[in-house]
């Protein structure tokens, strides 16, 4: 049987400790959360967890739910079978020796990512350890938005002479010595890091998507060879250096997004909440695909299910045989489900809830 595709997320695990509130604090004020709840986040994790779940059917994949085949050794489905997968997922990434690292990557692993690549992060000089990395999340009730503060904590134990070379990905996945087809990164992990696994993967013919959040301004040559850009509204507009304003019509998105094609990304995606999403490739494809309707109950999460669904119909595809509008489509459908539920990894939805 032929091996599956292989996506390896190099990025980001927190806990989330969320509040729900009936509006967002002023400066100054003290608010009383309606509840609290402690789950698995961070973006890298969530969007490994976006990939595995989007990738496999519920009906046959029930490790967090106790009724199935897990296998208990935090290796998630290292033959890229379980729960009749469409592809293979690898996480990459630091944790703390404390409680919520162990958490984290069980909750990866019962998710089916491959977890042989979460390590716990060197302690520094000056300290015992790394604590694992926490987000402090407040979510307005009423209207779903969210506001998020993080620690990168463990986080920063992923340093740029570990990914000079993709020798560290080499040994992931279920083929021994194969490269990922895709690799996915945001920026909530060192940025010099990721800078160095971009060039590394240029060298090595590797795919990559980037989705630089939180938002910086990206260096010219990050953009060379890369061959897919997932930004937000804000996103684009910091790394395209014009005023956000500028995006609220086509015709702006289109000089934006032309903009990052002519430095060298060859797919551009920018997610626009509910007006949509738009798309250009380097081949001329472009367009303005409608938001899907959804009961908004929390976005957190949303952004990376979308990034998810994206990667599992780029992963492995060239040219021409990448189709980008329905790729969009199918991802902005799995994010519209995500917000119409509370939480992060748990508000991702499977692939048989979207199809």
């Amino acid at each position: 049987m032929a091996s599956l595709p292989h996506i390896t997320v190099l990025g980001s695990l927190n806990m989330d400790l969320v509040a729900y509130v009936p509006h967002h604090p002023l400066p100054g004020e003290t608010l009383t959360a309606d509840s609290f709840t402690t789950s698995p986040g961070g973006k890298g994790a969530n969007q490994a967890v976006a990939c595995a779940k989007l990738s496999r059917a519920r009906r046959n994949h029930h490790a967090h739910d106790g009724t199935g085949t897990g296998d208990g050794d935090g290796t998630g489905d290292t033959d890229g079978s379980g729960g009749g997968a469409t592809a293979h997922v690898s996480m990459v990434g630091c944790v703390g020796a404390d409680g919520y690292g162990a958490q984290l990557r069980a909750s990866l692993a019962g998710y089916g990512v491959d977890v042989a690549g979460v390590v716990e992060a060197p302690s520094p000089p000056s300290q015992q350890h790394r604590d694992t990395g926490v987000a402090l999340i407040i979510v307005d009730k009423p209207t779903g938005e969210n506001r998020i503060v993080l620690s990168p904590g463990a986080n920063h134990g992923l340093v740029p002479e570990d990914f000079g070379t993709l020798d560290r990905l080499r040994s992931l996945g279920s083929v021994p010595g194969r490269l990922p087809d895709l690799l996915v990164m945001q920026l909530e992990i060192p940025f010099g890091t990721v800078l160095a696994a971009l060039a590394a993967a240029r060298r090595e013919g590797v795919d990559v998507l980037l989705n630089p959040a939180p938002a910086r301004a990206l260096p010219d040559k990050a953009y060379v060879g890369l061959v897919h850009l997932v930004v937000n509204e804000t996103e684009a507009a910091i790394l395209g250096g014009v005023e956000e304003g500028l995006l609220e019509e086509e015709a702006g998105l289109e000089k934006v997004a032309g903009g990052f094609v002519a430095k060298g990304v060859q797919n551009v995606i920018v997610t626009l909440g509910g007006r949509g999403v738009y798309y250009r490739s380097r081949d001329g494809r472009k367009g303005l695909v409608p938001a899907e309707k959804a009961k908004v109950v929390d976005t957190t999460a949303a952004g990376d299910t979308f990034v998810g669904r994206y990667a599992l119909d780029a992963v492995g595809k060239k040219g021409d045989a990448f189709d980008i509008e329905a790729a969009v489509k199918r991802a902005n459908k799995a994010a519209a489900k995500t917000v119409e539920r509370a939480g992060a990894q748990d508000s991702i939805p499977w692939r048989d809830e979207v199809e």
